[in-house]
């Protein structure tokens, strides 16, 4: 069962990938994971990307592609794995599905998490973390008994930059560039399943659940 993720920051695409990955024993793996794997394995590909990486440069796609693949190779892989952050752009999604065809493979599904922009938004301006413990709060949805204090271990609440709404903003406009052209191009090939991110996470489990079990059968 070979899986795609889509979904926006704060969708909540973390929590249920942990749930596949325990339920039908398939790795998660992400971009970054991917890089971080090749370059500490000093495969030839990890060193390309490396030489990129180190000058602050995009990896061009020939190397990301060689790098997937020399991942989805693996032993852990024979079952099946769900992609997070990969493919990014049309071209990536063609060149993943020529490389998947030479394995004698192909992508089951897409998994696309839906949530409004404003309910992103709320679930992530509004989180607040503790500097001491790091335990997560939402001003919202699970704000602390005392405004700005750690209801664990009484240390300070803070919001991280990244949380700020400017920056949360720009990350869902790239978000939207990038991932609206990769649901019409996996729709034409009626695999794209929307799922809604706005329900609670058992009810999102239901759904993501629906969907594997009949890819499965």
């Amino acid at each position: 069962m070979n899986l795609i993720f889509l979904g926006p920051p704060g969708a909540g695409k973390g929590t249920q990938a942990k749930r596949i990955v325990e339920k039908y024993k398939i790795p998660q793996i992400s971009t970054g994971d991917m890089f971080r794997e090749a370059v500490a394995k000093g495969t030839e590909l990890g060193k390309r990307a490396k030489e990129y990486m180190d000058r602050g440069e995009l990896v061009p796609d020939e190397v990301v592609i060689g790098i997937v693949k020399e991942r989805i190779s693996q032993k852990d892989c024979e079952r099946g794995f769900i992609l997070d952050g990969f493919p990014r752009t049309i071209r990536q999604a063609e060149a993943l599905d020529d490389m998947l065809e030479e394995m004698g493979r192909k992508i089951d599904a897409v998994l696309n998490l839906v949530v409004p922009e404003e309910e992103i938004i709320k679930r992530i301006v509004y989180r607040r973390v503790c500097k001491s413990c790091g335990a997560v709060y939402n001003l919202i949805y699970s704000p602390p008994k005392v405004d700005g204090t750690c209801d664990k271990c009484g240390g300070e609440l803070y919001q991280r930059d990244d949380d700020k709404e400017e920056t949360v903003r720009e990350r869902m406009r790239v978000y939207r560039e990038q991932t609206e052209p990769l649901i019409e191009y996996y729709s034409k090939k009626g695999i794209v399943f929307n799922i809604d991110g706005k329900k609670d996470i058992e009810e999102v489990w239901k759904e993501i659940e629906k969907v594997l079990e009949r890819i499965r059968s």
